[in-house]
């Protein structure tokens, strides 16, 4: 098996790490299919208030490739229709049965179906909203065949769920997936696992695969930076990703013929009283994980109350939902940590801040590399002038021009994002770039700008 070593990166250990334990399972929480969670996409409503719906029903579908549709997740009730303004849908609400009823679909063996046979299943289910395709991390097109298919068996970002815990039962349902998902690239299905732990690894098991190891600090989990070192994706390629639980879903779908995407998820962070796991589904809302995991509610720094800030996510590019929201559909961890809004007496300035981490050695942080912190939300200042100083290219392992790139999306020009790599990165790749850069700006927002220009003009 090959081994990947990554150089560039930063490890950032916080504390609130989720322990391997199940704390709770789903009960009769109002769940939420939002349309804000697939990117690229138009929804069109299929359902009204007080619809009854089964697990595998579509609620939605897109409006500009029809045959992509979003299923309810639970059966029971529609609760509510979510609109904002200019009758923008945001969610649908849906009040779950006592007993999940499914729609029953075709089941299908890996080795006599054929592609067009697991495509159409996929695409009935709404499991194929679990395909996502690089360039632009949207939603694969039905009709393409990617170079290849890269699964990442290993998250490497702070507090992120572990996936050898999250799997550890699903060997089976994935192996299956993986012969299907064979079946729609001419070239291979790449695996990539943690050189640190390979043999606890349960996609170690899969066979007919490309296994890969990779070994070095944050983002090596990350699935960009795994294609841009195995497969570079040029203009006109395709690569498409899958999520190990979404695998997981999808062997239950072929064997079963069910759509169940019950998936266990990390609920982690400094504000976690009793950080750990749940079984849930996409869409349960933040009072479910706040119920579980417990959170301390009140809490002050520097003589100032600071909030809590709910993430669907890890802490370097989940998404702030607020207390009110709900977990993403492709979210496998949910983050408590505190709001930055305070202020510290001479801040930077202070001889000693032995409770902060440091890229630098600013502080002392660096004489303690194993040391866990309490992060929170604040950004120390505010966005500056956008300086070229090297700390990207030290935190990025990817065969790309960061700065140019950046300066590219800002400016609007295709020709130059072209060169400079937007075909192989999404906003999540920046994350650490973000953390890092000394002029505060939003690094992921810039990226995300670029991509919606690109599949404006490019479509």
């Amino acid at each position: 098996m090959e081994t990947i070593r990554l150089h560039k990166g930063l490890d950032l250990r916080l504390k609130g790490e989720a322990q391997k334990k199940v704390l709770q399972t789903l009960g009769d929480e109002v769940i939420s299919v939002k349309p804000s969670d697939f990117r690229n996409m138009v929804p069109k409503l299929l359902v009204a208030e007080g619809d009854a719906v089964k697990a595998g029903q579509f609620v939605f579908a897109d409006k500009k490739r029809p045959e992509i549709g979003f299923s309810t997740p639970v059966s029971g009730v529609v609760k509510a229709i979510v609109r904002g303004e200019k009758r923008k849908l945001l969610a649908v609400e849906i009040t779950p049965d006592k007993e999940t009823q499914y729609v029953q679909f075709q089941q299908l063996s890996p080795s006599s179906a054929s592609r067009q046979e697991i495509q159409k299943v996929l695409l009935e289910s709404g499991l194929w909203a679990c395909i996502i395709q690089r360039p632009y991390g949207i939603i694969a097109n039905p009709e393409d065949t990617p170079k290849a298919i890269v699964i990442s068996a290993f998250n490497s970002a702070p507090l992120a769920a572990d996936i050898n815990f999250t799997v550890k039962n699903d060997a089976d349902a994935m192996q299956l997936a993986v012969d299907a998902l064979a079946k729609f690239t001419s070239g291979k299905v790449y695996v990539n696992l943690d050189a640190k732990n390979v043999g606890g690894s349960p996609l170690n098991l899969l066979r007919n695969v490309e296994k890969t190891m990779f070994k070095g600090p944050h983002p090596a989990g990350n699935v960009g930076v795994q294609i841009n070192h195995l497969c570079p994706i040029g203009k006109g390629e395709t690569v498409w990703t899958v999520q190990p639980q979404a695998l997981a879903a999808i062997g239950r779908l072929l064997s079963k013929g069910i759509y169940d995407v019950t998936r266990t998820v990390a609920v982690a962070g400094p504000r976690a009283l009793d950080p750990g796991y749940v079984k849930c589904v996409p869409g349960t809302p933040m009072s479910f994980f706040r119920k579980a995991a417990g959170v301390k509610e009140e809490e002050k720094l520097y003589g100032q109350e600071v909030g809590v800030r709910y993430v669907s996510g890890n802490p370097l590019c989940g998404e702030n939902v607020g207390p009110d929201g709900s977990l993403g559909f492709y979210d496998d961890t949910v983050t408590f940590l505190t709001e930055g809004n305070y202020r510290e007496l001479f801040g930077w300035a202070k001889p000693f801040r032995m409770k902060k981490f440091s890229t630098s050695k600013s502080y002392f942080s660096w004489l303690a590399p194993k040391k866990q912190y309490e992060a929170d939300t604040n950004v120390n200042g505010g966005e500056r002038a956008f300086i070229v100083t090297g700390v990207y290219d030290r935190v990025l392992p990817m065969d790309i021009y960061p700065v140019y790139l950046l300066k590219a999306i800002l400016a609007g020009d295709i020709e130059k994002m072209e060169q400079f790599g937007i075909y192989e990165v999404i906003g999540e790749d920046f994350a650490l770039c973000e953390y890092v850069d000394p002029s505060k700006i939003e690094i992921q927002k810039i990226v995300d700008q670029g991509i919606d220009l690109m599949l404006k003009e490019m479509a």
